[in-house]
């Protein structure tokens, strides 16, 4: 399956039955990143979060008491 990065528009191609590949045929809002563009993003997210200028919001997961 050829895809596409969403950052620097490379076009790379990955395997058919890989779960990447079904993710991204079946749900058409995930997007492709090629692993160039995912290590640059992690390196200059963990770079801010050291600074401590950089808050990371994630959504809290309450846990059900049954």
């Amino acid at each position: 399956m050829k895809v596409q990065c969403v950052i620097c528009d490379t076009i790379e191609t990955i395997e058919n039955n890989s779960l990447e590949a079904k993710r991204l045929r079946n749900r058409p809002i995930h997007t492709y990143m090629c692993e160039v563009c995912k290590d640059r993003i992690t390196k200059r997210t963990n770079e801010r979060a050291e600074t401590g200028n950089f808050k990371l919001y994630r959504s809290k997961v309450e846990e059900e008491e049954w």
